[in-house]
């Protein structure tokens, strides 16, 4: 149970990722970083919530024995 959860954290993880890279990208998010220096607020949340769900799910996947 533990590698399933820990798998879908990890696409989920990547997808946000990816989400982020996305935002981040944008012309309005290029806008503000060219006038203020930092991303957007929503671009720094989603690598976050990626950067943590991938590495929760890494760790389930690959550390923790899986319960039967």
């Amino acid at each position: 149970m533990n590698k399933i959860i820990g798998v879908i954290l990890l696409v989920l993880g990547v997808y946000l990722l990816v989400r982020g890279h996305d935002i981040a990208q944008s012309v309005n998010s290029q806008v503000k970083n060219l006038f203020t220096g930092s991303p957007t607020d929503k671009a720094v949340q989603y690598y976050l919530g990626g950067a943590i769900c991938g590495a929760v799910g890494f760790v389930l996947v690959f550390f923790l024995p899986s319960k039967k």
